[in-house]
């Protein structure tokens, strides 16, 4: 059983006065209650080991993906393999961060993989800026929290900077339009950008130039100026681009190769993306305490779950009894994917019901722990709870 904290003080007027305001995102609010989830200082550190195990599982599973030409298998769009192969051949195309989804760490239940959050994870303003104004709010110290998002990412940025010493440390941040809560996760890796000594400047991805001999280009509205910048980070799917902008998934192609620009996260975290990766791993590390039993097909004699391979946010996940049959499904716009079947496990719950799903940030190690509460399927209704280390 989950076990609760609540705390008299919201932490939306801490974020006004330390000027965050941003981190308010018209969409975070309704998000952000009043509880707190308790971890013992064991849990907190079983989830953080839990993520350093998983994330060095998946590179050998990205290895074997490439090694044996599963992109088609991963429901990888064929014109984003070239990039994905010269990206994860290449040490300066970092992996900036990504959120494991886990079941299990209380009342003694093993930690276990739902999925991997590589390419576009989100839940960052609530999980490195919320929780700890929510904590602060309420007179509680930092160190009760497994919260270092923040100072991890601009370390990441750092190191990107480091590791790309021949390009311009000047970086443009893209979303897609219409989406508030994407433009709030983009703000706080900008400020964490900004920290690392990054140049940053933001624009919706309908207004960003590319061009495949010169890079990627934004033009600032006051002169008209094209400025071309070196890195660019788009919390846009390389999936929607591979599927979607074949001429962009080319130009980027071209970009990267002929070192005009780097992009993040990198295409090769399409691989970690893909539900697909969660069957390699089970091929990898049979019955590893870590994973969930993956197939291709329902499970013979075992509750399932079935996910669309490049599915977002629990869209057409659904939940199969022992014999296959249908217990709930969520609605969605994938349903023509191919799916894997991974083996069913029920997620903590609290008092009232509600269960809940451990989001592990990993930003060069892991690095922070939320919560998403909701129903039996979690999808883009649930919301942020944040812990509390007692």
């Amino acid at each position: 059983m989950i076990k609760l904290k609540s705390l008299p003080n919201p932490p939306q007027a801490a974020l006004q006065k330390a000027g965050w305001d941003w981190a308010l995102g018209t969409d975070t609010a309704p998000y952000v209650v009043n509880d707190m989830v308790i971890v013992t200082e064991q849990q907190a550190e079983n989830y953080y080991e839990a993520a350093g195990t998983l994330y060095d599982m998946l590179i050998e599973a990205g290895q074997h993906a490439i090694d044996h030409n599963l992109f088609r298998e991963m429901g990888i769009p064929e014109n984003l393999i070239e990039l994905i192969k010269f990206s994860w051949s290449d040490d300066r195309q970092i992996h900036l961060y990504g959120r494991f989804d886990l079941a299990g760490g209380f009342n003694d239940e093993p930690v276990k993989l739902i999925e991997f959050n590589a390419d576009t994870a989100t839940c960052i303003p609530e999980t490195a800026v919320v929780q700890w104004a929510h904590l602060r709010m309420n007179g509680m110290d930092e160190s009760k929290q497994f919260n270092t998002l923040f100072e991890s990412l601009v370390g990441q940025f750092v190191y990107l900077k480091e590791e790309n010493s021949d390009l311009t440390p000047s970086m443009l941040f893209s979303a897609m339009r219409g989406y508030p809560e994407d433009d709030t996760n983009v703000a706080v890796l900008m400020e964490a950008a900004k920290e690392a000594g990054f140049d940053v400047e933001f624009a919706y991805i309908d207004d960003v130039e590319f061009s495949n001999g010169e890079g990627i280009f934004y033009q600032e509205p006051e002169h008209g100026h094209f400025v071309r910048f070196d890195f660019w980070f788009k919390l846009v799917p390389w999936e929607h681009i591979g599927g979607g902008e074949p001429e962009l998934a080319a130009m980027l192609t071209e970009i990267v190769k002929n070192r005009k620009a780097v992009v993040l996260n990198p295409a090769y975290t399409l691989l970690f993306q893909s539900k697909y990766i969660l069957k390699i791993l089970w091929d990898l590390y049979p019955y590893h305490p870590l994973l969930l039993q993956t197939e291709r097909e329902v499970l013979p004699h075992k509750k399932s779950v079935s996910k669309v391979l490049l599915g977002r946010e629990g869209a057409n996940v659904v939940i199969h009894d022992e014999s296959g049959a249908v217990l709930e499904t969520a609605a969605g716009e994938y349903n023509e994917q191919s799916r894997i079947y991974q083996e069913y496990v029920a997620l903590p719950t609290d008092a009232g019901g509600h269960t809940y799903q451990a989001g592990v940030f990993y930003a060069g190690e892991a690095c922070a722990l939320g919560f998403r509460r909701g129903g039996k399927i979690l999808d883009n209704t649930a919301q942020f709870v944040g812990h509390v280390v007692d």
